[in-house]
């Protein structure tokens, strides 16, 4: 397969699909247009807001948005997203790339890419898993439940005290520290012998388990050190 455009006249999102590529492929695909680039080592992508130096061009109006905001590269078989811009790139409300962020590997499957100019800009990502064309619309199929892990009574407890905040519904959340919520679990059950060590080892066993069972998201070179 070779590098093609994609006509986003032709396409609406890439959220349903992508037929007949190798797995592996990046699409990507703006209001303007897209390219689909095959999985070659050392392949890239870049996107921005300049037409004339970008392969995706993504808020060509919005001067906010960098020239060359973004950069997509084939490294180690996964793609891999770095911020050339000068504004973050988000992917999603907890998840945002900088400029001198390391760069983040995408997993298989549909991701969107948010720029923030004088409004937000959307760049849709695709890498094919190599198992389906284009996704079937079934609007009279039951509604699939989501998706839940096993946790252990412990590891239960350790995430309900590190995530209250989300838990009680506050405006803008953040995990505790792994001190604070060894602190906290010590003062509530005091003969338990709770210690920073053993909360950051159940977090990271957790943590290794769902990234094992394919949930993104989760390792420190997925999202950075953001805790602790």
């Amino acid at each position: 397969m070779t590098t093609g455009r994609l006509d986003p006249h032709r396409r609406r999102s890439l959220r349903h699909g992508v037929a007949d590529v190798v797995p592996g492929t990046l699409s990507a695909l703006s209001v303007t247009g897209g390219i689909a680039v095959p999985p070659s080592p050392g392949s890239r992508v870049t996107f921005g807001r300049s037409r004339l130096e970008v392969d995706v061009c993504v808020g060509e109006e919005d001067v906010r948005i960098s020239r060359v905001h973004g950069l997509l590269v084939r490294e180690r078989d996964r793609w891999w997203l770095s911020n050339t811009g000068r504004s973050p790139i988000r992917l999603s409300d907890s998840v945002l790339v900088h400029r001198d962020s390391e760069p983040l590997p995408l997993a298989d499957g549909y991701t969107p890419l948010f720029l923030r100019g004088t409004r937000e800009h959307v760049l849709e990502l695709l890498v094919s898993d190599g198992e389906a064309g284009v996704t079937p619309r079934r609007p009279m199929h039951p509604t699939a439940p989501p998706k839940r892990w096993r946790l252990s009574p412990e590891e239960h407890l350790v995430l309900a005290v590190l995530g209250q905040r989300y838990l009680g519904y506050d405006s803008q959340p953040l995990p505790l520290s792994r001190q604070q919520t060894a602190a906290e679990l010590a003062e509530r059950r005091p003969h338990e012998n709770w210690t920073v060590k053993r909360v950051e080892h159940l977090v990271s066993r957790v943590r290794q388990r769902l990234s094992d069972a394919g949930v993104h998201g989760l390792r420190r070179e997925e999202v950075g050190s953001r805790w602790g």
